[in-house]
């Protein structure tokens, strides 16, 4: 992390002599900039594959002010799952307000402008969220909902995967909204570098599959969670997670060819697997 200061060093005024070990420091500037870089076995978003159940790229910068307000960008590229509108890269605007609370509870309110570049522009979404956090001794604990208002990107524009494959649409133009929320815990294990984590989550949105033949929530209705660990080495992190849904063949069939590894209509990308993570932050 990148905290921005401006140092002026006493002693420099004309005409006034003083030690010349003497110095001001001027007091840390109200704007923080932050970063960091993934490199990920799998992208996984709410219990679901993004990259095909192959590896990904990813890069975030948060733009902070003390009021509590911040901006900031994220992307990671992409692969499978429908089409992404033709685009290969997540590309993610960020914008919110943090408040606390207490001293150990926060507030966290802002909203998510999911961009597909390069694909069609009828892919792109909004969505809204709150979380709320709080800490006790070595355990934090986040409750969070995302709603995602209306919009085509959400809409149900196929009604199978079969349809999406054959770029017949049967229902253009529809809107649905979506509604997300999760519980998420971590205890960092006193003495080691480790914080175990857990996290819950429950989708509801359309049943089918939208402009860019992707669905936020595939099924409509499913769960979706992860146990892992973090370990962390000076800037670095790494992540081991189990990562699981409900979410049965059976019940996404209607989903394939697209919800498939390759497309190729056989399998699932929401299949329970292990997905590891390396992060460095600056």
């Amino acid at each position: 992390m990148h905290i921005l200061r401006f140092t002026a060093a006493a002693g420099l005024l004309a005409g006034i002599a003083t030690p010349a070990f003497a110095q001001d420091t001027a007091p840390p500037s109200p704007v923080t900039v932050s970063g960091s870089v993934t490199l990920a076995t799998d992208y996984r978003l709410r219990g679901v594959s993004q990259s095909d159940k192959d590896g990904a790229i990813q890069g975030g910068l948060t733009i902070s002010h003390e009021s509590g307000v911040y901006v900031g960008a994220w992307g990671s590229n992409l692969s499978g799952w429908g089409t992404f509108g033709g685009s290969n890269m997540e590309l993610d605007l960020i914008g919110g307000y943090k408040h606390k609370l207490a001293d150990n509870a926060t507030i966290d309110v802002g909203l998510t402008w999911y961009m597909y570049p390069g694909g069609a522009s009828k892919t792109d979404y909004a969505e809204p969220y709150v979380k709320l956090s709080g800490t006790t001794g070595p355990a934090t604990l986040t409750a969070s909902a995302f709603y995602a208002p209306k919009q085509q990107a959400l809409g149900k524009w196929y009604r199978t995967g079969a349809d999406a494959a054959a770029g017949v649409y049967t229902n253009p133009g529809d809107k649905k909204d979506n509604l997300y929320l999760t519980g998420d815990g971590a205890f960092a294990i006193s003495g080691t570098p480790v914080t175990a984590k857990a996290h819950i989550g429950h989708s509801w949105g359309n049943d089918g599959l939208g402009p860019n033949a992707t669905s936020a929530a595939p099924t409509g209705d499913y769960w979706d969670w992860s146990l892992g660990a973090d370990t962390t080495y000076k800037n670095l992190t790494l992540n081991v997670s189990y990562v699981d849904t409900d979410i049965t063949r059976r019940s996404a069939a209607y989903l394939q060819p697209s919800f498939s590894r390759g497309q190729d209509g056989t399998g699932s990308i929401a299949d329970g697997t292990i997905v590891a993570s390396l992060t460095a932050a600056f």
